[in-house]
């Protein structure tokens, strides 16, 4: 049966159906014309997948971050950004990258980053002297802050799909976050200091004093988040509706920048955005079930600790190939599939999960910024209505600097442990 799915998996993708349909209709295939089993575990499995509280999290996480750019937050973030970095030369594409970690601070989205940040920094970085390549380039690779920085959709599903603490997860992903958002502003500011680009980047900037006073609401809203997660005042489920309230609050009520006529749309979008990811979420459950009823994982764990005899070894062979399943395989998908078939593996290898899962992130998140399928650079290809080949020869730059990271955060435990241990 697995090799009947993997190869209709294998025709479905090339012929270009969706992620999810072709994960249904393989899996599918395999249950009527290769095993026992009665179709009426596709559906039984689907909605078992989708029937856990902590997922209630994405909706409102995704809502949230549409509020947000709707609200006139992600504008004045930017502005904040640009009174800290803009002085320097290249800082306007620094502020990019700064403002991407302030808005993956409260809006778990990458892809929600992407539009909202870019619509406003890509042109703005063009009519500063940037070739509009760069400029999104810069965009689709510091957006994937927004799949690590807490709260984290990504990280949501892998400690659902793992049973893994999602509050150690979204502790564990500041380190990372922090890590990859400040090798990127290095490069970029040696980059812009070799190359000649920014030097007017200092035009048009406000005083950290009024760029602050401006923003300081917007800034409360990750406090209020994290802080009421970690305080005990309510969960990562319940602290993404206390997002979307805060987001409603501040937009329609402080910034006066969101009207009842914008909140249809707003909540359109975001039903759709959130029946793609739910229904993936679906599929992969029941691609899972299927998947540990004829006990591959036990037989792929088993062949892992025979080829790999070490940590170390292990852990490189998990890098390249999540590397290139995140080229070809939407994020949650992913996650949703290979999680629970490498995390025991892991913790037999004495890795800690928590860590385990920030390594899986970041490699699945460098996949959203390089082709052939990765969603932040069609994003910011969009936004800056450019072709992906165009970006290519930028692009790779910013993916040797993450690789980078990820080298570090899978070696250095303590990148991702180190606030765990202190606080728990």
């Amino acid at each position: 049966m697995n090799t009947a799915i993997g190869l209709a998996l294998i025709i479905l993708f090339s012929l270009g159906v969706p992620i999810a349909v072709s994960i249904v209709l393989a899996s599918i295939i395999g249950i009527e014309f290769f095993s026992r089993l009665p179709l009426l575990l596709v559906p039984q499995q689907m909605f078992v997948g989708i029937d856990n509280f902590p997922l209630m999290a994405i909706p409102f996480f995704i809502l949230a971050g549409n509020l947000m750019a709707a609200g006139g937050i992600s504008r004045r973030l930017v502005d904040l950004a640009k009174s800290i970095v803009g002085g320097f030369q290249g800082g306007l594409a620094m502020t990019c990258v700064l403002t991407c970690m302030m808005f993956a601070a409260v809006s778990g989205s990458s892809v929600a980053t992407t539009f909202a940040i870019g619509s406003i920094l890509i042109p703005a970085m063009v009519k500063h002297g940037y070739p509009r390549p760069l400029a999104a380039s810069i965009q689709a690779s510091s957006a994937e802050l927004g799949v690590l920085i807490p709260p984290s959709i990504p990280l949501i599903l892998y400690g659902v799909s793992t049973d893994t603490s999602i509050g150690k997860l979204f502790i564990a992903g500041i380190g990372p976050g922090l890590l990859i958002g400040g090798a990127l502003l290095l490069f970029l500011y040696l980059f812009c200091k070799v190359r000649g680009y920014g030097l007017r980047d200092h035009e048009d900037r406000e005083s950290f004093t009024i760029a602050l006073k401006r923003a300081w609401i917007a800034m409360l809203m990750p406090v209020v988040v994290i802080g009421g997660i970690y305080g005990g005042v309510f969960t990562p489920t319940e602290a993404s509706a206390v997002a979307v309230v805060y987001a409603v609050i501040v937009g329609g009520f402080i910034y006066r920048e969101l009207s009842l006529a914008e909140l249809w749309p707003i909540l359109r979008h975001s039903v759709i955005s959130t029946s793609a990811v739910m229904l993936i979420i679906a599929a992969a459950a029941l691609f899972s079930f299927l998947i540990s009823r004829s006990g591959l994982p036990t037989e792929v764990a088993g062949w892992v600790t025979v080829v790999f005899d070490s940590p170390i070894t292990f852990l490189l062979a998990v890098n390249v190939m999540l590397l290139i399943v995140g080229m070809f395989i939407e994020t949650s998908a992913a996650i949703l599939v290979l999680a629970p078939i490498f995390t025991p593996i892991a913790v037999q290898y004495g890795i800690d999960p928590v860590h385990f899962g920030l390594i899986v992130v970041v490699n699945l998140a460098l996949g959203m910024f390089t082709p052939p399928l990765g969603v932040n650079l069609f994003a910011a290809c969009a936004v800056a209505k450019l072709s992906v080949d165009q970006l290519l020869p930028w692009l790779m730059r910013f993916v040797l600097v993450v690789l980078a990271c990820l080298i570090a955060i899978t070696y250095m435990p303590w990148i991702s442990l180190g606030l765990v241990d202190l606080l728990y």
